[in-house]
């Protein structure tokens, strides 16, 4: 059950930017399990990654390829071709090459992205068999099309669009991801693909990515797992007749981060609002933190914790759970008699205990609703932090545990 997430809002074509999908019948036949997205040639392309250690052979690959002339992005969904060492590595570049082959381009202009099962082969075979079904699908209104066929556990598509104009020329941003579960910051078992038709110098668009992917896909947790699968990646076209950007700084620049910034956010809500069995959207805020790293600890410890979950999927105002995780998120030298708790506007905590005004009947509506914030007051600063997660449910456990079957 996706909390507040509905069909697709309308995702505007990016000039130089098209999309193809096609069933290779990974994990059951007349899936749409394969999509290649090309890129207009002269197209920049910049990404963030897992931090896993094991992470996948595509991610590998695709690290290494990325900041060079990129025209071809290349996902299968069914098998995440983690976990298989070498064999993997090589059936990733073999079907690049497949790739690379019927579009004469050279190997190094494709990157590869999988996510599904970890463990098993990459059905080569089947994969190149899809391909040029999928290359003759190619069309820049293909977007919604392609936030399906990268879906696995999701239960709906993911998509978010912006246009903004600069001196008469309009601007297009337009992004897909996909991720239900095994959801982590650093990231996450998610991939996003956002495009814009400005013209973005490399470097510039390095940082663009790892700051827009920091304040949205690196603060969203369903489960704390953290995946081997994760790519996040923003490409621009540079088919707008407008100056390159060269620097972060000036008025193009500023409404362009302003509109990856809102798309990247859109998507990477929508991964928690699709998450695995949610039944609720979680904003945990913590304010007054004496830096931004105490208040990343402070959220997460509640975020992650499985009794404050499972307390949010009863209903149940339980707030002893979350006073308990704040105190073990191990900020030093933690003043307790400073801290105020807020179950959205109701405050539960102050200095200490139980608020005076606090009520279970007031908790309890809160904890109703299908969308609620944690808020918590530190007083020990002037730093604030964000992020997004969920309950964790009945249906959580059934999906994971019948996930392989």
């Amino acid at each position: 059950m996706a909390v507040g997430l509905g069909p697709l809002p309308t995702l505007h074509p990016v000039p130089g930017f098209e999309l193809g999908i096609a069933s290779a019948g990974i994990k059951r036949p007349g899936r749409k399990d394969v999509v290649i997205m090309r890129c207009a040639e002269g197209s920049r392309v910049a990404g963030v990654t897992t931090t896993n250690a094991f992470c996948a052979a595509p991610v590998l690959i695709t690290r290494e390829r990325m900041h060079g002339d990129v025209r071809y992005l290349l996902t299968n969904t069914g098998n995440a071709n983690a976990g298989t060492g070498s064999e993997g590595l090589a059936n990733a570049r073999h079907t690049c090459a497949a790739l690379a082959a019927l579009t004469s381009v050279d190997e190094s202009a494709v990157l590869p992205f999988s996510t599904g099962v970890i463990g098993e082969p990459l059905p080569v075979a089947k994969i190149e068999a899809a391909l040029q079904a999928a290359l003759d699908d190619l069309d820049s209104d293909h977007w919604a099309e392609a936030a399906t066929g990268i879906m696995t556990t999701d239960t709906l598509p993911k998509g978010a669009s912006r246009q903004f104009q600069h001196e008469g020329v309009a601007v297009t941003v337009t992004g897909i991801s996909k991720g239900a579960g095994m959801i982590r910051p650093n990231m996450a078992t998610m991939l996003g693909y956002i495009a814009t038709d400005a013209k973005v110098a490399r470097d510039v668009l390095q940082d663009l990515v790892r700051d827009a992917a920091n304040k949205s896909f690196n603060r969203i947790t369903i489960d704390g797992d953290m995946s081997t699968n994760d790519c996040c990646m923003l490409i621009a076209t540079g088919q707008a007749a407008l100056p390159e950007i060269t620097e972060p700084a000036g008025e193009l620049f500023a409404k362009l981060k302003q509109a990856v910034f809102e798309v990247f956010m859109e998507v990477a809500q929508a991964i928690v609002r699709d998450g695995e069995g949610a039944t609720k959207f979680v904003t945990v805020q913590v304010n007054g933190g004496g830096n931004h790293q105490e208040c990343l600890d402070v959220a997460y410890a509640v975020a992650h914790s499985p009794l404050i979950k499972t307390a949010l999927f009863a209903s149940d105002p339980n707030w002893g759970r979350i006073l308990a995780a704040v105190g073990y998120a191990g900020v030093p030298n933690l003043d307790v008699s400073k801290i105020d708790v807020f179950l959205g506007e109701v405050c539960i905590a102050s200095q200490g205990g139980r608020s005076p005004s606090y009520t279970e009947e007031l908790g309890a509506a809160v904890m109703a609703r299908a969308e609620i914030t944690i808020r918590i007051e530190l007083g020990r600063g002037t730093c604030s932090e964000t992020i997004w997660t969920t309950d964790l449910s009945h249906e959580y456990v059934k999906i994971n545990a019948e996930y392989r079957t």
